[in-house]
């Protein structure tokens, strides 16, 4: 059974339940025609930008942005995720970022040091080198 989550801004016709996939979806999107410079943004700002609606706000967010990183690994991508932080965070993702990232393997420091400044720093970096190279791809290949 797939997780849904609340979203005023759906137009479903079943009450504003959404996929976690559907609502990863347009995380994705959104954070992919994000200007570079307005990154990286909140939590709570990019529950606000995408209308999701209480309860848990920011659990929902979380929770799509760990199905996108699973993505990403899959596809050998940087984590998009990295682009999302928290405002309690020192400029740096919530805890469970880094969790998720050692599950896939992909990090085995802590979920907290000095380690997880330089991890969220590469995967930052490596992002927007990543999809700012898409963009360029996906304007050239246009008609």
């Amino acid at each position: 059974m797939a997780a849904t989550v609340m979203n005023s801004a759906d137009s479903t016709g079943d009450g504003g339940m959404v996929t976690l996939g559907a609502v990863a979806a347009r995380i994705r999107r959104y954070l992919q025609d994000t200007p570079r410079q307005s990154l990286p943004i909140t939590y709570q700002a990019l529950a606000r930008v995408l209308g999701l609606s209480p309860p848990n706000t920011i659990h929902q967010v979380t929770e799509s942005l760990e199905h996108l990183m699973r993505e990403d690994a899959v596809a050998g991508r940087p984590f998009i995720a990295a682009f999302v932080i928290s405002r309690a965070g020192g400029g740096l993702p919530a805890r469970g970022f880094f969790e998720c990232a050692t599950q896939l393997g992909r990090y085995d420091g802590s979920s907290a040091g000095s380690e997880t400044r330089t991890f969220h720093s590469r995967e930052f970096i490596a992002a927007m080198n990543f999809w700012k190279e898409a963009a360029i791809t996906n304007r050239s290949e246009s008609p």
